[in-house]
Formats: structure tokens, sequence, C-alpha cells
């Protein structure tokens, strides 16, 4: 298993300690070299209260949803086909049980959860998203994006990971333009080895795959020799990097929980897979999904 970037908190906590130690000595010698500093009333009138860390709500009144293909639904219902109703983030559907479902109710997810996804965007394209979701001034916002970007005709046609960093910060910064208080709640890329090991043994899927389904990883699913298994290696390597920078850009607000990894590491089986593609997932993986981003979203402490 390759080492992941984790959100260094810890080191953080120090710095901000250490600067705080700083500002307070400072503060000491603004009362003029020798002469007692202020007490009493007027100390405690001379130093502010640091501005508290806000609460998470894990219980949100309305909730917009922006990504790709797995938000859409892509696959679970028909072949090549959206099927919004059973998204784990806004679908309808009573047997998936989406999240909006678990936090809105039914009649709530039909009528405060929208769903700006679209089949085959890719980071460039969250901006936009959020931009549309901003006017519904939902409280929470979902994001599951990055596959497309690593789902390329070949590994040279990628993302780098420096634009996917920049295209996220943007999206981030579109929204929070907008609204400032909105909660965000970010899923890790997933697996896209995995999914190929477990489609790559059904020959239907293999046929589906060649219209143009994740070519850098899925392509010539049969081979593997060296040359097939460090095109694969490599895009998982940059699937990594790309949960990399959705941890540590969403670290940097305070408004903003990833998943900790939870979608990349779910192995997926035949059961979670559409059995149109065997690569998106199928009723049952949305309801994965679903459950994941709940425990995610409604845990007190945001997930490792």
């Amino acid at each position: 298993m390759r080492k992941r970037g984790h959100g260094s908190r810890g080191v953080a906590a120090a710095a901000v300690a250490a600067l705080l130690g700083v500002a307070g000595l400072a503060g000491c010698d603004a009362s003029g070299g020798n002469s007692p500093g202020p007490s009493g009333t007027s100390a405690r009138a001379a130093k502010p209260s640091p501005k508290p860390t806000p609460a998470w709500d894990s219980s949100p009144r309305s909730l917009a949803a922006v990504g790709d293909s797995i938000t859409r639904g892509f696959d679970a219902c028909s072949v090549l086909s959206d099927c919004p109703e059973v998204s784990w983030a806004t679908g309808t559907d009573l047997k998936v049980n989406s999240l909006a479902v678990r936090l809105l109710g039914p009649a709530g997810a039909a009528q405060r959860s929208w769903n700006y996804a679209q089949t085959g965007s890719r980071m460039t394209d969250l901006p936009g998203q959020m931009a549309q979701a901003a006017t519904k001034k939902p409280e929470l916002v979902t994001v599951m994006a990055g596959a497309n970007d690593a789902c390329r005709s070949s590994v040279s046609a990628m993302t780098s990971v420096a634009e996917f960093r920049t295209q996220f910060q943007d999206a981030l910064t579109t929204l929070r333009e907008a609204l400032p208080k909105t909660q965000v709640y970010v899923s890790s890329v997933p697996d896209l080895k995995r999914l190929w090991s477990e489609g790559r043994t059904n020959q239907l899927s293999k046929q589906i795959w060649k219209l143009g389904i994740c070519p850098s990883m899925l392509g010539d699913a049969d081979a593997l020799d060296s040359a097939a298994t460090l095109r694969r290696d490599t895009v998982q390597d940059r699937v990594e990097s790309y949960n990399s920078v959705l941890r540590e850009v969403c670290a940097k607000d305070e408004r903003c929980r990833f998943d900790g990894g939870a979608v990349f590491e779910y192995r997926f089986g035949t059961k979670q897979l559409s059995h149109w593609d065997w690569f998106h997932p199928s009723k049952n993986g949305q309801a994965r999904l679903a459950e994941m981003a709940y425990a995610a979203v409604t845990s007190r402490t945001p997930p490792a």
C-alpha cells in the first residue's frame, strides 16, 4: 500500500501556538520598557478573545451536489444513461436512502436538494457547478469529482496535480464568495484500479469499456504486460495524489470535511458495481456511498 498524504493538523496547531506566544511577548513590549502592563479589566480589554472555530452542523436543512457521473447515478438504472433519482447525494429512491433522504426526509429531499453534477465533468468544471449550487443557498454542498481527470484517453492527458489543486481551490473560492457559511463534504476519488480488477472478468463489461469508459485505466483490459501495468499504476498514483490535494485544500477551510479516504478505501464488489458497465456504482453501490457520506457529515469529529 502506497503512502498517502495526510493533513498535519498537529504541526499546524503547534505553529499557531508558537505565533500566539510571540504575539503575547510583543504585546508586553508594547507597554513601554520595564513599565508594568495593563491588569484587571484593562488587561482583558486589551487582549481580545480568539475567534472560535465554528461548530459543524450535523443536520443541515438543504443540500446541493456537484461532481460527475457517479453523482448523476450514471448506468445505475439503464445502460449509458443518467439516473439521478438513485444518486447517493440527492436521490429520492428510498432503497438507496441517499444523503438527502437521511438528512432531510423523503419530502425534504425532493424539495430542498439539488443536483448540479454532470456526467463527464472534470475538476475544471467544478467552479461553474459551484456557482449554480450557490444560487440555491444550500446549507451543505457535496463534492465528488476527480475520476474523469484520471480517466482520460491516455496517461499524458490526465489533469496535472498542480492544475487539479488550482481548480479545486477555485471551486471552493467560488462557493465561499457567495456563501461563506455553507458546509462542504468532499468525497475521495474511488480506487479506479480496484474497479478494473473487479470488472475485467466480465466479457460484457469489457465490450462496453471499449466505447470509451476510462481508457487510461480500462483500455486493453486483459493486457498484463509491463507497459499495461505501468500505465495502470501511473493512473492509480495520480488518483492518490488527487486525494491528497482534496484532503489538504479541504483542511484549510473550517467548514469543509474530507471523507478521510473512505470512498477510495471501500472495496467495491460485484453487488456495488453497475451490471451495465461494471465500473460505475449500482443502486447498491450508491447506497454504500450514501452511508459513508452520512457517517462523515453527522460525525461529531471530522474523519481521520
